[in-house]
């Protein structure tokens, strides 16, 4: 599929149904652009990431302009500066994210911790995300020991698997964590609402 295609499909979507058969379709299913002819490639590098959340390889997904073969949403080219998104799904690992936050959320209350306006900016921006069932490690408080330690081992990990370092190649990958398959579903749909009434205005 070439930006065109995908930009007509999108235009020819009308129904609910026909928004989940087209985001499963694209966006979760088949081998990502990046990956093409190297199937065995991907499934290595999927184990990998599971391996070291000790999930199950088929929780991790690659999804963007590495998928396409360009970006779904600025409608560019996949390049050697393009990064590798990957998304994953896994209820155990996004609990354990929740029961701190959960706790943060309380000392906040407590005013045991106070925010800055800017760290509430940031702590806002990343809640925006994660009720809707997407961790955002980019997004993490920056004034809790436990989420530098998380954000700290995340970042260590995909850093050691960028660069040439893993069988993506030499790209930096870059990950997020979604609750189940069904939330990704649903903000990618969501997503897909916007990029239908960019096509519209263009």
């Amino acid at each position: 599929m070439n930006i065109a295609e995908y930009q007509n499909e999108i235009k020819e979507l009308k129904s609910e149904d026909e928004k989940i058969i087209f985001t499963q379709k694209n966006y979760f299913h088949g081998i990502p652009q990046v990956f093409d002819a190297r199937e065995n490639d991907y499934y290595y590098f999927r184990k990998r990431i599971a391996d070291n959340f000790d999930i199950q390889f088929y929780e991790v997904h690659i999804v963007g302009s590495s998928k396409f073969g360009f970006s779904p949403y600025k409608f560019t080219d996949f390049s050697l500066e393009s990064d590798i998104d990957v998304v994953i799904f896994n209820e155990k690992l996004f609990e354990r994210y929740f029961e701190l936050i959960s706790e943060y959320q309380y000392l906040i209350k407590k005013q045991i911790i106070r925010l800055n306006t800017e760290q509430n900016k940031q702590y806002l921006k990343f809640i925006k995300y994660f009720i809707r069932g997407w961790m955002r490690p980019d997004l993490l408080p920056q004034n809790s020991n436990d989420f530098e330690e998380l954000k700290q081992e995340w970042d260590d990990f995909f850093k050691s698997i960028s660069h040439s370092k893993s069988e993506v190649g030499n790209y930096i990958v870059k990950a997020g964590l979604f609750k189940n398959q069904k939330y990704a579903e649903k903000y990618y749909r969501s997503s897909i609402e916007e990029i239908s009434l960019k096509l519209k205005s263009l």
